[in-house]
């Protein structure tokens, strides 16, 4: 839970600079941090996720990397006004001459593409999907979480991001994803494929909102 928290208390923590007049560019670099120390985390803990020693089949990893790109295609679909929660507020890497800041481009694309996965994956499949059916969640097979279970998450999962309908339908798919494949790497590499053709799009376009 730790990661996950440590990632939400940043979020928090940049609204409340904003909030008291703190200017974008000077918290544009939260973001390194954020993501820097919750990594520390992933890799100070990484003998205690025993679910990532074990590797998906072939064909698991076929389907979580055109399940990932159909969820990158529905995100940006799945952006009409009634579709988002409150004003979107891009993250727009540029300093106050507005010229494009290309290592944290890279800091924000790599972070979004290999930290953001491994640490939500971590928390809302492996942690707290089963967690709500069963508190010993290790011995619950990921198959047999329950209906109940599943809607919670699927809904906290979306109301976590900006495109709430976006952020449910893809809890849907890497929550199947988990329980047909009973391996934690397939939706990581589901969520990872969406993330980083997102991350692709954003620079290619400057669609920054997505960010």
């Amino acid at each position: 839970m730790a990661p996950f928290a440590t990632y939400i208390a940043f979020i928090a923590l940049a609204d409340v600079l904003e909030r008291v007049g703190a200017h974008a560019n000077s918290l544009r670099w939260l973001y390194p941090v954020q993501v820097g120390l919750v990594l520390a985390m992933l890799l100070a803990w990484r003998q205690h996720f025993v679910e990532l020693r074990t590797a998906p089949a072939a064909r698991h990893v076929w389907l979580a990397l055109a399940v990932g790109a159909l969820v990158f295609v529905l995100w940006l679909l799945l952006d009409l006004e009634w579709m988002q929660l409150g004003t979107p507020r891009a993250f727009v890497p540029a300093g106050a001459d507005g010229r494009i800041d290309w290592p944290l481009v890279a800091l924000r694309a790599a972070g979004a593409t290999l930290v953001v996965p491994l640490m939500e994956e971590l928390f809302w499949r492996s942690f707290l999907l089963r967690w709500l059916v069963q508190r010993d969640f290790l011995s619950l097979r990921p198959a047999r979480a329950g209906l109940g279970a599943i809607t919670i998450t699927i809904l906290l999962f979306g109301s976590e991001h900006k495109l709430w309908l976006a952020g449910m339908v893809a809890g849907l798919a890497y929550t199947l994803l988990y329980m047909r494949s009973e391996t934690l790497w397939t939706p990581i590499l589901g969520h990872a494929v969406t993330n980083g053709l997102l991350a692709v799009w954003v620079v290619a376009t400057g669609s920054w909102i997505y960010w």
